[in-house]
């Protein structure tokens, strides 16, 4: 058994040194995270806040007239309406789930079952599918909400729970629309969306290929597959150097290397990597981004960069053998990146707590997850 180091004290405002709170450890190679009870506990109190906070909202809807345009947020998504934006409250459901998986006896166990009870209805469902059948709504959260949804699906699927399985239930009709107008996204996308922040096509495509894969959906996987190659197999030389954009919350060199080594057997990925992430390049991608202003909704966005680039990290390191440098460059900037960020989620200020808990929680519970490909 590895043994585990407290590698993090997590410390909430106002708090004396004596009740500081470890929010995670670490085994002493850095090769696996381990989220604690009391972090999880403290990581569930964020989202159950603002699950059902309608307010302030952004709703990023386009409208085609009065009827339309003077709905409210709650009206437009009955299921997902909370936590600022509808993409946010999905992952805020999904962290919740995969709290509720990993530690059933939370002391918040209840509140969140009665949370997500109330929310995931089959009405509110009906709700959600029609707004997508919208005139203009189809490309609605194109693709970071579908994979966020997506994702909660499959946490879903995989947990032998009563009331998780009835809520998966509720929820696959929903996830049927999104597959499906994803799969008739997927051949007209022509060029990838290389952003930092939610079109990225690569972040989307690896939360849509592990669902496929758990779910069983060959057809899926299979034009997921197909498209990935398409888009990014000929990359070389990643322009890291541009990274990171002043809102970025995903960094899109370690995305698609995430994404690629779930579509790349081993021999293959690695081969791919050396030409797609130079030396020079790796060591600008360890250099912590600098957040100056929490309370700036979009600067804030350099938290969540920090967490992403730490589980892209940890995962391109799982790929690479034991004697490769960069292995241990990318678990221990993988650790730092965590360190970084982590303190910083419970700031006070709606920007960053209303979704930073969940990337937090994908970081720290990603060796759990089985996220990684099984090819």
């Amino acid at each position: 058994m590895r043994r585990l180091l407290p590698l993090f004290l997590f410390a909430l405002p106002l708090l004396s040194t004596a009740q500081q709170k470890v929010l995670f450890t670490a085994s002493g190679d850095s090769t696996v995270f381990m989220l604690t009870r009391e972090g999880a506990s403290h990581l569930a109190s964020l989202p159950l806040k603002c699950l059902q906070q309608e307010y302030p909202n952004k709703t990023s809807h386009t409208s085609v007239g009065d009827s339309d345009h003077l709905m409210t947020p709650k009206q437009q998504h009955p299921a997902f309406y909370g936590c600022f934006d509808w993409h946010s409250d999905v992952h805020g459901h999904w962290m919740l789930v995969r709290l509720l998986k990993e530690f059933p006896n939370l002391p918040e166990a209840n509140r969140i079952r009665q949370a997500i009870s109330l929310n995931l209805t089959p009405e509110h469902i009906a709700g959600e599918i029609r707004y997508f059948g919208g005139k203009l709504s189809r490309s609605y959260e194109r693709t970071y909400g579908w994979a966020w949804l997506l994702k909660l699906q499959q946490e879903l699927l995989q947990w032998n729970d009563a009331q998780g399985k009835q809520w998966q239930r509720i929820l696959q009709p929903l996830c049927d629309t999104v597959i499906k107008l994803w799969m008739e996204y997927l051949p007209k996308q022509t060029y990838a969306n290389r952003t930092g922040v939610h079109p990225n096509t690569a972040f989307g495509l690896v939360l849509a290929l592990d669902y496929a894969r758990a779910a069983g959906n060959k057809p899926f996987e299979f034009a997921i597959v197909r498209s990935a190659r398409q888009l990014f197999l000929a990359d070389h030389h990643a322009p890291t150097v541009w990274e990171p954009d002043g809102t970025d919350f995903l960094s899109p060199s370690l995305e698609e290397a995430d994404l690629m080594r779930r579509v790349l057997d081993r021999p293959q990925f690695q081969q791919w990597f050396d030409q797609w992430i130079l030396p020079d390049d790796l060591k600008h991608l360890t250099q912590l981004p600098i957040v100056s202003d929490r309370n700036d909704f979009q600067i804030v966005h350099l938290d969540g960069l920090c967490l992403s680039r730490s589980w892209c990290m940890k995962g391109i390191a799982s790929e690479l053998p034991a004697n490769d440098a960069r292995k241990n460059i990318l678990l221990r900037s993988a650790i730092r990146h965590l360190n970084a960020s982590l303190p910083h989620i419970a700031s006070g200020s709606y920007g960053g707590e209303h979704w930073l808990a969940s990337f937090a929680v994908y970081a720290l519970m990603k060796d759990q997850a089985g996220d990684p490909v099984t090819r």
